[in-house]
């Protein structure tokens, strides 16, 4: 494929890329319960504008730029006083939740080289719970994740298990606020006394609940204490773009202190071109999410916020009693966010997932690791207020029609084939002929994923993710003319 040769017309271009996504989930219809965070059209048409006014200025340099930081600045400040930090909180704009916990991490390991440069082998302590954006940014700093087992009922963080976990060379723990497969908050101010007494730093992920959990206090639901306030908190990532309803992408990372957020930052000299100093990973950014973040809170504001919080809670609690009420199903953890994560121990949950897709709901796969059983997740928003009761009554027929659906037939079959077998060892042409197996060979997916789910559910986790590496390798590629 290569670039036309003559430009195509204002219409063409639109229709062309309208063209490119009807095969998209119909979002807007509320019926996509995960990946987006529907404001209204209102609160959407201001933050489009806002995106497109500071669309082309670069927050490269504030120096040419002053609008720049401004914007970061207020929304940093904003961010710190919704968590509960005093004057001397200090953080960054970023790209997304997975950027701000890369710069927890990086902030670890260079304030470890720096003040115990005895640590070869930096460790980050974190619970099995945990965004899987903690391992990846383990993976690209080399820094070793040692992930420690949860409460099998409460799904929280054991600080027992935590603390014994502890060794010389750990530099980081980490706890959720809330946890995104069960939407539970991590025990904070007990980890935030052994942090304390073993000179940790400790990062709260807040990218799903940070900004909305306060809110959650507020209407009187119960909310274990994360903030800043808590001694031993270090620092505290929350996302904008999540239930602030910000443009994708927008993020910030916290810091308790300056002292600490210098070890985040990057400085380059050592070359021939203009002076490098990236706060963040990115150095050339659009200012159009900045503007957009700016806008977004400025004219929802914390009253809309709240009323916001208010329905969401409140669906939350109906969707959680919901799905107590259908036969076969059961909660993972009490839900003390807007995430519901369910299981069953009777039918597939996958073939569940199918059925209700084919009735136009999308809801989440999880699949099963550790003491938490392969589920389906919800994320829960406003927009889908008018879709309860439906969704539940859909829920409770799916399920049943599941029963009588055969499952985990090739995932039996591939068992025994697989047992013993070294991840390591498995090369590109036996990749190809698993995912063929799984009917998921090819340029896209099988309109039904219950197959390909149990077979991934039943896989070692190593073969798991190198069979999804290999898929995703296949699948972006380029285009047949």
């Amino acid at each position: 494929m290569e670039i036309p040769k003559q430009g195509l017309s204002k219409d063409e271009v639109f229709r062309r890329l309208e063209a490119f996504r009807a095969d998209d989930m119909p979002w807007r219809d509320g019926r996509t319960w995960a990946y987006v965070y529907d404001p209204g059209r209102e609160a959407e048409e201001i933050i489009k504008r806002a995106f497109s006014m500071y669309l082309t200025e670069n927050a490269l340099d504030p120096t040419v730029f002053p609008s720049m930081m401004r914007l970061e600045n207020e929304l940093v400040a904003m961010a710190a006083r919704h968590l509960r930090g005093n004057e001397h909180v200090v953080g960054n704009f970023t790209s997304g939740g997975t950027e701000s916990i890369l710069l927890a991490v990086k902030t670890a390991r260079d304030r470890a080289r720096d003040l115990r440069p005895e640590i070869r082998e930096p460790e980050l302590l974190l619970p099995s719970t945990a965004h899987a954006a903690f391992h990846k940014a383990c993976h690209y700093l080399d820094v070793r994740p040692v992930s420690v087992p949860v409460d099998p009922k409460t799904f929280k963080a054991d600080p027992e298990a935590m603390r014994a976990a502890i060794t010389k060379n750990t530099i980081l723990m980490v706890g959720s606020a809330v946890s995104y497969a069960h939407g539970v908050v991590d025990p904070i101010r007990e980890l935030g006394e052994i942090a304390l007494e073993n000179d940790l730093l400790l990062h709260v992920d807040g990218c799903m609940g940070g900004f909305l959990l306060p809110y959650f206090r507020r209407l009187g639901a119960s909310v274990p204490d994360f903030e800043f306030h808590v001694p031993g908190v270090t620092s505290i990532s929350m996302d904008f773009h999540k239930y602030a309803f910000a443009a994708k992408g927008a993020s910030v990372i916290l810091h308790r202190s300056k002292e600490l957020r210098k070890y985040q930052i990057y400085a380059c000299s050592n070359w021939t071109g203009y002076t490098v100093i990236n706060p963040t990973v990115q150095s050339t950014k659009s200012g159009g999410p900045l503007a957009a973040a700016w806008a977004a809170l400025s004219f929802i504001g914390d009253d809309g916020y709240l009323e916001i919080a208010r329905t969401v809670l409140e669906m939350t609690r109906a969707i959680a009693d919901g799905v107590r009420r259908i036969p076969g199903l059961r909660l993972l953890g009490e839900p003390e966010m807007n995430l519901v994560a369910f299981t069953s121990d009777e039918v597939s949950v996958f073939h569940v997932i199918d059925e209700m897709k084919q009735r136009g709901w999308y809801i989440q796969p999880q699949l099963g690791y550790g003491n938490s059983k392969e589920n389906i997740h919800l994320s829960i928003n406003p927009a889908s207020v008018r879709w309860v009761e439906p969704m539940l009554a859909d829920l409770r027929e799916c399920v049943e029609k599941a029963r009588s659906m055969p499952s985990g037939d090739l995932a039996s079959k591939l068992g025994p084939a697989l047992e013993g077998l070294d991840p390591a060892t498995v090369g590109d042409e036996q990749l190809r002929a698993m995912l063929a197996m799984a009917g998921a060979g090819g340029a896209s997916l099988p309109s039904r994923m219950a197959e390909v789910n149990e077979v991934m559910n039943a896989l070692p986790v190593k073969l798991r993710e190198k069979l999804l590496v290999a898929y995703l390798n296949d699948l972006y590629r380029q285009p047949d003319e």
